[in-house]
């Protein structure tokens, strides 16, 4: 069968590519560049805790070994601070790298993985699908036509391939634009990130700034961006010099203390949404399909779960055959997930960036703008909280031996350390993203006993015998505990790590029901569906 083609090596296309090898499906990057990335200190990424996690796993790489995870976050306004949150470990600490460093691994490991082919110097111009693949055509001296299952445009905000699929990709241009700097020097918060409201020291030349923030990098290095007045004022290099000294000066004891200065740039912030993320054989992901970005929130996080979405199901197709209600709910479940958070954003970007807003009328008011941009920034809240699939098309059907537990169906589940059939013990994390259903069974006091005596004992036979059942690979895990679940419980999980149920005992019917609509239906139905496919 043919390879998924993938347009564009940037890290949601490299991270699709190492998804879809992990569950043995082959892959063509079109690369339009010519495979190498330039080393910009002043572009970095901030990753959630689950994000990361799938990064290491396609990688191999401990990303935290090269980047930093703030120690805590701290807001000012004025001279005060008004809150400081510490980051002990009671809640993931979100992770600040260089991307450049990102797009080196992620590149490593696309080459000496065997299932990738990147091709470099090809750049998509022309795109044509049928009943049973699809073909996109690259320029240059040779022009060549490559085939594929199914195309993915990964090919950022200016996507040739939503343009040739004739997509809208409707919004705001500039919703806020942010003067970047990168620098090495000693700020009195080491491994703490901060954010600074309403800076009493504005006195430089230039558009003035009424919020800068500072996240710390390995080495001392740190990265410090301006948020911009509305406008397009130059930020020319001799006022970006001087907010820095009186950016440094204001925070340690009146002068500016020495500094590296390692990069310089603007990041411009736009909100879009593009209107389908699939035309037929051919998908978009990333900022082919949205961008975001305001208020602290961070869109290649958001980018790199499309990519872990629509892996799965891809896969699925590939393996298995037709699966047009499981492909279809890539666009439904991700879109959802991307356009809430940019209606947050909207809903809150008059009230913080418009003037007064309620600070002058409600008392309190400007603490509450903090923790809404100190959640955008950590990853939690309204404008940050990692998103969940509870109204998603491949929701079971009600059932009376559903049970609640600690993860509400739909959402990411809990990393708890599991027993593997071999008898290991693994996170169930690492078991994520192999194309394989999950059922873990709570079982207490599994972990300190010898695998041969429990795995024959109890419900594990009827349970073992009903994920052989299941319509579609499964593995069944063991775990000693799970957040709210009672013992004897089984969780259904799905191979990007979302709960599908909750079930009150084992329940072979009930939790085939579950598996057949976490596949997107029936096989019937997925005949029928294929049939008439697009």
């Amino acid at each position: 069968m043919d390879p998924v083609i993938i347009v564009g090596a940037g890290p949601v296309g490299l991270t699709l590519a190492l998804a879809l090898a992990r569950q043995e499906v082959p892959s063509v990057v079109l690369d339009e560049g010519p495979g190498k990335d330039e080393p910009r200190p002043a572009r970095t990424v901030v990753l959630r805790e689950d994000t990361a996690a799938l990064l290491e796993r396609l990688t191999g790489v401990a990303l935290g070994d090269h980047g930093v995870r703030w120690t805590g976050w701290r807001s000012l306004r004025r001279k005060q601070v008004t809150s400081e949150i510490v980051l002990d470990g009671s809640e993931p600490a979100p992770l600040h790298i260089a991307q450049h460093l990102l797009m080196g691994f992620l590149r490593g490991a696309a080459a000496a993985e065997p299932l990738v082919n990147v091709a470099v110097d090809s750049r998509v111009d022309a795109i044509e699908q049928d009943r049973s693949g699809v073909t996109a055509h690259t320029r240059g001296p040779e022009g060549t036509w490559w085939r594929g299952s199914h195309l993915v445009g990964c090919d950022g905000p200016r996507s040739t391939v939503r343009k040739l699929q004739d997509i809208r990709f409707p919004g705001r241009t500039a919703v806020e634009r942010h003067a970047v700097a990168a620098l090495r020097a000693e700020l009195p918060w080491e491994g703490q990130a901060l954010l600074h409201r309403m800076p009493p020291w504005r006195q430089s030349p230039g558009p003035s700034a009424a919020e800068v923030t500072a996240r710390p990098l390995p080495d001392g290095v740190w990265r410090l961006d301006w948020l911009l007045p509305p406008g397009k004022d130059l930020v020319t290099p001799e006022i970006l010099l001087a907010r820095i000294r009186e950016t440094l000066a204001g925070w340690t004891d009146g002068s500016t203390p020495p500094y590296e200065l390692l990069d310089t740039g603007v990041h411009t912030v736009h909100h879009r949404l593009a209107r389908r993320w699939r035309a037929g054989r051919v998908f978009l992901a990333g900022d082919a399909a949205h961008l975001l970005g305001a208020l602290g929130t961070h869109g290649l996080d958001e980018g790199l779960h499309d990519a872990e979405n629509l892996a799965w199901k891809l896969a699925t197709a590939w393996h298995h055959g037709p699966h047009e209600a499981l492909l279809d709910s890539y666009q439904t479940e991700r879109r959802a997930v991307v356009a809430a958070r940019l209606r947050a954003a909207d809903q809150v970007l008059p009230v913080l960036r418009g003037g007064g807003g309620l600070r002058h009328i409600v008392p309190g008011a400007a603490r509450g703008h903090d923790a809404l941009l100190a959640d955008g920034h950590l990853g939690r809240g309204p404008l940050g909280a990692p998103g969940s699939y509870a109204g998603s098309p491949l929701a079971p059907p009600p059932s009376e031996a559903e049970i609640p537990v600690g993860t509400p169906p739909g959402a990411r589940v809990t990393d708890v350390r599991v027993t593997a059939e071999d008898g290991t013990f693994v996170r169930l994390r690492d078991r994520l993203g192999r194309g394989a259903l999950l059922v873990v069974l709570i079982a207490p006091g599994t972990g300190v006993w010898d695998r041969r005596h429990w795995v024959s004992a109890g419900v594990m036979p009827r349970l073992a015998a009903a994920v052989t059942a299941l319509p579609h690979p499964a593995e069944l895990l063991v775990a000693e505990s799970y957040p709210g679940a009672p013992a004897h419980s089984v969780l259904l999980v799905r191979p990007d790590g979302y709960l599908v149920t909750a079930l009150s005992g084992v329940r072979p019917a009930d939790l085939y029901t579950a598996a057949e609509a976490a596949l997107g239906g029936t096989v019937k139905e997925e005949a029928e569906a294929g049939s008439g496919a697009r």
